[in-house]
């Protein structure tokens, strides 16, 4: 008599099987050089920017219309198979992680302007354009799209919208949610459907703030419809240095609490200057425990005003060193600096977890003390940068994932940051959205009824459950699991977190 299979045998047996079906199902609806399948083909599409988690699906569609789209949406819902939408995979929190058993569905080819209207002020571009290529496009008009995160050279408009991206100059002109005016996309049944309009409101609900933001679980986005902003007539960046961190924090809320919105307002800690003047040398003061960014834009009497009350307010709020950037050049040397704070922190450690959370402005200095001290307990270093205005901040935590425990005491590192955001009044995430990254730290953030009215929300758009499924709201399950391992670490349990 034959042994029975082992359960391993048995499941790659039952995935060939599925992934059979399903490519059978995409052929029909796909050109040959649309589908990719086979293992070697699929591994440049096993992660996003959050490279500790991976995962390949068990196949990959590149759709260049929207009938295929819809076609290759009306596929999966059939043979019940999830399916993840995927822009440029510059994404930082795993939200375009492919499923095991599911459809990567990578919308790079919806690459084209559609239309730039000026006199509307307003760019209609499919889903697969980079942030950057609309302000390029944008330019003859004397016009632009203002969100700039420091991936825009090569995140798209698609991913932008599914994680509601900011960048160094929304403290201004807003993150995605306040640029965009509409997008059109498939629901997981293939239909058509539209949320937004080009007027200034829509009939009905606001489901357009709803679908911003919601990491490809609610809709397959495929076209979007931005706002253009004059471009200034000028701008100019003041570089402050900070004998301590807490001098830094207060400047920044003493220049909000002055009336001044600035067009940008970044924060860098020591280290994280030092490893980016390294990089590109970008003349920032290397003895300063923080530097801000400070920048105003518009008319040149304008500029010049704001700059002045600025360089006022930062002066008596002990900056050690002031320089204002003296013409375009070096503006853009200052801001070289913070957009490639990211490259530069891989030059220096073998990995780092980019952290994304969001704190009230006035307790920078109180999280950067609270780092520090974690820095310690978790023997691990961080390199701190921040859309300071905004309160948003970007701790990269340094370590070598070829070092056993090393991974693991990272990702502790970074759950503690997150739930130190929490107790201080802030949130787990600002611009980079949950995806699987932050899925335990979800459980610190909301309670489980409203988790389930996520749920519920979810339910509405997409009932069987096929986008971007085991991202962003966790389980009940998960959760019990996550606070059981919480406290075996010897952190509180969540009810009794510190409120600082």
């Amino acid at each position: 008599m034959n042994a029975p299979l082992p359960q391993d045998v048995l499941d790659a047996a039952a995935r060939r099987e599925r992934q059979s079906r399903l490519v059978q199902a995409l052929s029909s609806v796909l050109p040959a050089h649309a589908l990719l399948w086979h293992a070697e083909d699929t591994v440049p599409y096993e992660c996003d920017g959050l490279t500790a988690y991976r995962a390949q699906p068990m196949a990959v569609a590149l759709p260049e219309t929207e009938e295929q789209v819809a076609n290759v949406l009306r596929a999966c819902r059939r043979l019940d198979v999830p399916v993840v939408a995927r822009g440029a995979g510059t994404g930082l929190s795993g939200g375009a992680m492919p499923h095991r058993d599911g459809l990567t569905l990578s919308l790079a080819r919806f690459s084209r302007i559609l239309k730039i209207d000026p006199r509307e002020r307003t760019a209609v571009v499919q889903c697969g354009v980079r942030n950057l290529a609309i302000s390029e496009a944008a330019a003859p008009f004397g016009l632009y799209y203002a969100p700039d995160p420091s991936s825009q050279i090569a995140c798209t408009i698609g991913g932008n919208v599914a994680e509601n991206s900011g960048g160094v100059h929304c403290l201004k002109y807003g993150l995605t949610l306040h640029n965009v005016l509409k997008v059109r996309g498939y629901t997981v049944e293939g239909e058509p459907v539209e949320f937004g309009s080009a007027a200034l409101d829509a009939p009905g609900l606001d489901l357009l703030s709803v679908v911003i933001g919601s990491e490809g679980m609610l809709a397959v986005i495929t076209e979007v419809t931005v706002k253009l902003v004059p471009r200034p007539q000028i701008a100019r960046c003041i570089m402050a240095s900070f004998p301590t961190v807490e001098t830094a924090g207060d400047a920044v809320a003493e220049v909000i609490a002055a009336g001044i919105i600035p067009a940008g307002l970044e924060m860098m800690d020591k280290p994280m200057t030092a490893a980016v003047e390294d990089f590109v040398h970008a003349g920032y003061d290397l003895e300063a425990a923080a530097i801000l960014l400070c920048e105003s834009d518009g008319t040149p009497e304008e500029v010049e005003e704001e700059i002045g009350r600025m360089t006022e307010v930062l002066r008596r709020c002990g900056a050690s060193r002031l320089e204002v950037s003296r013409d375009e050049a070096q503006r853009l040397k200052f801001w070289s600096g913070r957009k490639n704070a990211f490259p530069a922190s891989g030059r220096i450690s073998p990995d780092y977890l980019c952290m994304d959370s969001t704190i009230p402005r006035k307790r920078l200095a109180d999280m950067l003390r609270a780092i520090a001290e974690m820095e310690l307990r978790h023997d691990l270093r961080c390199c701190n940068v921040f859309h300071a205005g905004d309160g948003n901040l970007h701790p990269l935590i340094l370590f070598d994932a070829s070092r056993p425990g090393e991974l693991e005491r990272a990702e502790a590192f970074g759950a503690e940051i997150l739930e130190t955001s929490v107790a201080m009044g802030g949130t787990i995430t600002g611009e980079h959205g949950v995806g699987v990254e932050k899925l335990n730290s979800m459980c610190v953030q909301f309670a489980p009824e409203e988790r389930e009215m996520m749920l519920a929300v979810k339910r509405a758009f997409d009932a069987p459950g096929l986008l971007n499924p085991g991202k962003v709201i966790p389980t009940l399950h998960r959760c019990a699991e996550y606070g059981r391992m919480h406290v075996k670490r010897g952190l509180l349990p969540f009810s009794e977190l510190p409120r600082f």
